[in-house]
């Protein structure tokens, strides 16, 4: 699974087959408090991502300003912004190159 800038919210409403929220106990990325701050939209989104992810057991990782950061726990590979886009996929290749068919 792969997520990229706000992408990472899809993963708020599920849960895993025991109960638990997908990214409890994983390290996490996505659009930051900050960014939504800077951005001015901490008023419009209907939650703030970093902050869901953090409540639901995430560890969210961010880097300062717009910088790229790209986080590969297991299976879940989640990137902070556009930026991180392409290091995303390139943990996205890793992660299939090495798992059994």
């Amino acid at each position: 699974m792969a997520a990229v800038c706000h992408g990472p919210a899809a993963l708020i409403g599920l849960t895993r087959s025991g109960g638990t929220p997908p990214a409890a106990g994983k390290r996490v990325a996505g659009f930051t408090d900050g960014e939504e701050a800077a951005a001015g939209l901490t008023e419009v989104v209907p939650f703030l991502l970093q902050s869901t992810l953090e409540k639901r057991g995430g560890e969210h990782s961010g880097a300062p300003g717009r910088q790229p950061d790209v986080v590969a726990d297991g299976r879940l590979g989640t990137g902070q912004n556009p930026a991180s886009s392409a290091g995303v996929a390139e943990e996205v290749l890793k992660v299939l190159s090495t798992s059994k068919r």
